[in-house]
């Protein structure tokens, strides 16, 4: 498994002082980790998510915030509705919060001790 565990904090320092560049970065690796870490290997790669996100002006990336949202429950093993909050988040222009979330959910599956 290539995951690697973030900081919250320096991700969104970087996506600032780089005005979004890393922010771009940061939603890809999110995109790939997550569906790594669920075995979905049919799913659309990070790259794809940004240039859909692009050419549809963000509309795609409500979307894919919702099935993270969903992805991220599973790993969680939690019966919420995580995608509907990373989904209003989004829509709000807070999707970084999301991202902030979908870290914290790597970051936890990685310190989990593995059945």
């Amino acid at each position: 498994m290539n995951i690697q565990k973030r900081s919250i904090a320096t991700s969104i320092i970087l996506t600032i002082v780089t005005c979004g560049i890393y922010g771009i970065y940061w939603m890809i690796k999110l995109n790939d980790e997550i569906n790594e870490i669920v075995g979905d290997t049919q799913a659309t790669s990070g790259g794809i998510v940004f240039l859909l996100s692009l050419v549809t002006c963000g509309i795609y990336e409500w979307y894919w915030l919702y099935k993270m949202g969903e992805k991220c429950d599973d790993i969680k093993r939690a019966n919420s509705s995580s995608a509907i909050v990373y989904l209003i988040l989004g829509i709000f222009g807070l999707g970084i919060v999301s991202y902030c979330l979908m870290q914290d959910t790597i970051n936890k599956a990685l310190d989990a001790p593995v059945a």
